[in-house]
């Protein structure tokens, strides 16, 4: 047996109640109904725990893949940065007009190119397998522990 209750409803939640129930084939009383069976549920706690925790999971690998691709980017800037002040050497004062004027076009073609690679989706980073960054990681201890 069921009982009547009377309830009433915002507009714009009941349009959503009544085009789920249209999408679902099936009553807005059941609709409501097991929506009240899930808020009154003893399990509803865990329910929401664990889409909290996959929620979380996710972010968490979100964000492990933004540090391993921030480290890949720092490390590739600072090695470019190295190897670029140890082999140029200094201008004469002289050539400071030609070397800007070479400079921009060495640029522009630099901004072409990556333009390119961006158009074709390539990425420096997708070129760098995982596992060869953990076997980068993992050499200096097997290396002493093979010693």
């Amino acid at each position: 047996m069921r009982d009547r209750m009377n309830v009433y409803f915002p507009p714009a939640l009941l349009k959503q109640i009544a085009d789920l129930a249209d999408r679902k084939g099936l009553s807005r009383s059941a609709i409501v109904e097991a929506a009240v069976a899930s808020f009154l549920s003893p399990d509803g706690a865990d329910r929401r725990e664990a889409a909290f925790t996959r929620r979380l999971d996710r972010l968490s690998r979100q964000v492990q893949r933004l540090e391993r691709n921030v480290g890949i980017s720092t490390e590739t800037l600072a090695l470019f940065v190295r190897f670029w002040l140890t082999i140029t050497p200094p201008l004469p004062s002289d050539a400071h007009a030609a070397a800007q004027v070479k400079g921009r076009e060495r640029y522009e073609g630099f901004i072409e190119a990556l333009g390119r690679r961006l158009q074709k989706g390539q990425s420096l980073l997708q070129e760098i397998p995982e596992d060869v960054i953990n076997v980068a990681r993992a050499e200096p201890e097997d290396s002493a522990h093979g010693q």
